[in-house]
Formats: C-alpha cells, structure tokens, sequence
C-alpha cells in the first residue's frame, strides 16, 4: 500500500518535470565562483538540489516545514552533498542572518507569504552589494513587479513566464492521473486519501482555468 513517504516521492518527481526553468533562470546569472546561496522557502528541495548541481557554491536551504525539511536533507544525503548543502528550519519573516551575508539569494514559490515588495525590500538588506536575487513566483501583475524591482533598488536582468498550460502538461495534469491512481488502490486509508482530496482541490481550481495559473521567474542584481 502506498504511504505518504512514498506519495510525497512522486509529487517530488513530478516536480522535477518543471527543473529546466531553474536551470534557465541559473544560466541568466554571470558565471559565479563558489557563490553563498541562500534558497528560501526551499520546500522538499527539488530546485536546492538542482542548484547544487549547477554550481560549487554552499547553499543554506531554509524552510519552517521540519517533514519538507527532513525530505530535503534524505535527498542531500542520496546526492553527496552534505558537505555544501544544509538547511535550516527558519520562517522568511525572521531570516536573521548578518548584513551582506549571501551572494545569491534564490525563491522558487515561497515570496507570496510575505508580499513582492516586502520581500525585494527586507531580503536587500542580506545581500551582498551586486548580489542576485532570483524570484519564482505567480505570473499576476508581471508588469508591476517589473516596476517593482527597479524601484526596489534591483537591476532585472531578466524574466520569463512559465504558461499555465505547462504547468498543467508538465505537473497538474500527471498529478492528477496519480492521485487517481493512489485513489483505487487506497480506498480505505484515510491519511492517504485526505491527502488525496487536497491534491485534488488544487488540481480541480488549476484545471478550471489553466491560463490563470502561469508564473514568472525575475532574474536580478542588486544595485
């Protein structure tokens, strides 16, 4: 029977799907030299690990979720990377580390809880002098944060949307094919099927309009 380490497993896969867009917002970066990266809001850590691939860097993984944690940390251990990679149960409403601590700080789907201009604001203050911030977040009011960035004291280097209809042929869509799956074979535990049914509502808003839930990724400098 499945259980919710393993349904967590292939969400994780799923994931890894849309891993090219990491890739391509790392690539807009200048070439970097063992950069300090701070990846915020790092969930199970499918992009951590990715940006560890890409570069030599250390890179401090920071989540308040402990189980997103401890899946991250099962995935540093597989990939041998103990030595670069570390992560920290802290909220992005409290990041308090040391002025100018981080050359690269990185945000795949987490800058939403505290707000685009909040976080491009309080987030410069840990971020070296010409440092990189690099923001994935929901494609609504792309031209604003575009604005937003430049009056944030932040040069946009670039950006590039992620459609809906990729998210939905890329993730929602095989998701949902899984959790149907997971479904017919679990129809009596009840852990893995209000999993299940959280999935679904999510899946069921995204299907409705896909076009609605593209996102964006902002490659910047700080000034």
């Amino acid at each position: 029977m499945e259980s919710v380490h393993a349904f967590r497993r292939e969400k994780d896969m799923l994931r890894k799907n849309l891993i090219t867009y990491t890739r391509k917002a790392f690539r807009m970066l200048p070439r970097l030299e063992d950069p300090r990266i701070l990846d915020i809001g790092c969930g199970s850590g499918i992009p951590t690990i990715e940006l560890a691939h890409l570069c030599n860097g250390q890179i401090l993984a920071v989540d308040i979720d402990q189980s997103h944690l401890n899946s991250l940390e099962e995935k540093i251990s597989e990939a041998g990377l103990s030595d670069r990679v570390h992560t920290l149960n802290c909220s992005l409403f409290h990041l308090d580390f040391p002025d100018e601590d981080f050359d690269v700080i990185w945000s795949e789907g987490s800058i939403f809880a505290i707000g685009f201009a909040r976080a491009l604001r309080e987030w410069s203050r840990i971020l070296r002098p010409e440092g990189f911030l690099v923001v994935h977040d929901e494609e609504k009011d792309f031209a604003e944060k575009c604005n937003q960035i430049s009056r944030s004291g932040y040069h946009l280097i670039g950006s590039f949307i992620v459609s809906g209809d990729t998210w939905w042929r890329e993730y929602y869509g095989p998701l949902e094919r899984y959790v149907i799956k997971i479904q017919e074979k679990c129809s009596i535990d009840p852990e893995i099927l209000s999993l299940c049914d959280s999935e679904q509502r999510e899946i069921d808003m995204v299907k409705a309009n896909p076009v609605q839930y593209g996102s964006a990724y902002f490659i910047m400098r700080k000034k």
